[in-house]
């Protein structure tokens, strides 16, 4: 593995560490703790209507997922623009 392999495994990995660090600090500032898992809770009851029951730890996880790969997603944009080639065409 080269060094930008190693680079970029480094930050998948701390990225999730990032997003739960990022969560708590909303909850400690007063954030409402409906407001911040929000969309994992929108999951979760997409999930119910589908006949599923759920636990409300599904809520939480997904919006841990969901923040890490909106971090993931702006880094790579932010490396592709600083390369040069600027964003996809939609």
């Amino acid at each position: 593995m080269t060094g930008q392999h190693i680079r970029t495994i480094a930050f998948v990995l701390l990225t999730g560490v990032l997003s739960v660090v990022i969560i708590t600090v909303l909850l400690l500032f007063g954030v409402a703790p409906r407001a911040v898992v929000m969309p994992g809770f929108l999951i979760k009851s997409w999930g119910e209507g589908l006949g599923m029951h759920l636990p409300n730890r599904v809520g939480v996880v997904s919006t841990v997922v969901l923040l890490w790969a909106a971090i993931i997603a702006i880094r790579f944009a932010i490396a592709r623009i600083a390369r040069g080639k600027g964003l996809p065409q939609v």
